[in-house]
């Protein structure tokens, strides 16, 4: 840094990169981000499903009701004032009721428009939900990732998660 102070440098990108709970203020930006999220699976898989018409507004309508379920977490990633990226976590019982109970935390949908991606994003946001998660007493998390999306695989390995179930379609 030739002994210059420190601020005579500008931030680098993922310094710049603001995660917040999302509010009313987001919902419409997620739900577009939803849209993008469903498409790109969609291309990775024509059997996933696609959007409904409305499908973006009645997700937005869906984090807005979240917004106040002490069982649930939205969380944003800003950057230059626009939203990046988005994550939305759950508490739940993920196994039926003749099993021992284990309440876990489940990771509903996670998003990254694709020029923002490979700067830690989403482990940002991955962080700030597991962060939230930890303070509820939670001890795991799960999720689904596409068999197709192989970078999204790589990625969940990246942050520590195996694979411990296989889900599989049959086309009748």
């Amino acid at each position: 840094m030739d002994g210059q102070p420190l601020e005579n440098f500008p931030p680098n990108d993922v310094d710049a990169i603001v995660i917040r709970p999302a509010s009313e203020f987001h919902v419409d930006t997620i739900g577009e981000l939803w849209i993008k999220l469903v498409a790109y699976h969609r291309g990775l898989d024509d059997k996933l499903p696609e959007a409904a018409k409305d499908g973006g507004k009645l997700y937005a309508r869906r984090i807005l009701d979240r917004l106040e379920d002490t069982h649930a977490q939205a969380f944003v990633a800003e950057k230059d004032g626009r939203v990046i990226g988005y994550v939305l976590g759950v508490i739940v019982d993920l196994v039926p009721e003749m099993f021992a109970q284990e309440t876990g935390g489940f990771l509903a949908d996670i998003f990254v428009e694709e020029a923002e991606r490979g700067q830690s994003v989403g482990r940002k946001l991955v962080n700030a939900l597991t962060e939230w998660f930890q303070s509820r007493g939670i001890a795991h998390i799960e999720l689904y990732v596409a068999s197709r999306n192989e970078s999204g695989r790589v990625f969940w390995q990246s942050v520590g998660g195996r694979e411990i179930m296989r889900r599989i379609r049959i086309e009748l």
